[in-house]
């Protein structure tokens, strides 16, 4: 049996513009995924997804033929696209599978996968590891993405990520503010498709020149900021120019106008975890609004 783990993420600044080479912070989270990998004998692959309650919410089995193809009866889009990221990972490392030999196949989410904490990059970096094939390589054949979410699979502090000329430059970070005790992290009760929400950007900057410089300098100020006070400024300086770009209400202005912190959209707009800075007390204003799921930032980020 082999084990592979990989962290989940959160992406703190340079939303969309990331993909096109605005320097990012990134954080790793204390919430993962796990990838059980364990020979067999038969040229099947027997596939099994569990969720963080401990549930299967996914199985099914591939088959492996004497010219080592990869097939599955199973027409789902889940099992289809698996199938996809199997095929790559041959494509990488065609000496992955061999004749007779199959594998039982387990992933175990460490967070409820609507989180949009990267239940695909987890598991993209897991079978990387497993393959022993490059993990941005495998994204770029699968899922696809600038890749901050691989480079926080495989990083256990925060990061500055960007893409140069195609190629992720990676630097690691300290990012634990005097203020950190400030900052929460709520779940907006939806998940938001990272592919559309790529592709709705794309068409709403294709016309538009970004400034490169006011969002690397942004994300600069954001890491290494030590007062509140100037933070949830910086913020809202980033909330507003990235809107602009979107040509999209930032949320705060949108839904939570009369909050007295600041709010951060976070990854793709419309869905999954918003920052919010504020106090404990502070955070009663959200679950008045249904906002239930809020976790301090000591207990999400590593």
């Amino acid at each position: 049996m082999e084990t592979f783990y990989s962290h989940g993420k959160l992406l703190i600044s340079s939303e969309y513009a990331v993909l096109d080479g605005a320097q990012a912070l990134a954080l790793p989270t204390k919430f993962g995924q796990t990838l059980n990998v364990e020979s067999v004998s038969g040229a099947i692959i027997n596939w099994k997804s569990i969720s963080s309650n401990g549930k299967t919410w996914f199985e099914t089995q591939f088959s492996i033929d004497n010219n080592l193809k990869i097939s599955c009866k199973n027409s789902s889009e889940i099992a289809l696209r698996l199938l996809q990221v199997l095929e790559a990972m041959q494509q990488l490392n065609p000496a992955i599978f061999k004749r007779n030999i199959g594998f039982n196949i387990t992933s175990t989410l460490e967070f409820p996968e609507n989180w949009g904490l990267g239940s695909s990059s987890t598991l993209i970096n897991n079978l990387s590891q497993w393959a022993k094939v490059n993990a941005f390589k495998l994204l770029d054949l699968t899922f696809g993405g600038s890749g901050y979410d691989i480079a926080c699979a495989q990083n256990d502090t925060a990061i500055l990520y960007q893409l140069s000329a195609g190629i992720p430059l990676i630097s690691p970070v300290s990012f634990a503010p005097e203020f950190s005790s400030s900052l929460f992290f709520i779940h907006r009760n939806q998940k938001q498709n990272s592919r559309e929400g790529i592709t709705a950007y794309k068409k709403s900057t294709n016309h538009k020149i970004v400034d490169y410089n006011k969002i690397n300098g942004l994300t600069l100020k954001l890491l290494n900021c030590s007062d509140i006070n100037a933070f949830n400024i910086y913020i809202e300086k980033h909330e507003d120019y990235i809107g602009s770009l979107l040509e999209q209400t930032p949320l705060k202005k949108a839904l939570f106008s009369d909050y007295d912190g600041a709010i951060k959209s976070l990854g793709a707009w419309g869905g999954d975890f918003f920052l919010a800075t504020g106090n404990s007390n502070s955070m009663d204003y959200f679950k008045s609004r249904g906002y239930t799921t809020i976790i301090p930032f000591s207990e999400i980020i590593l």
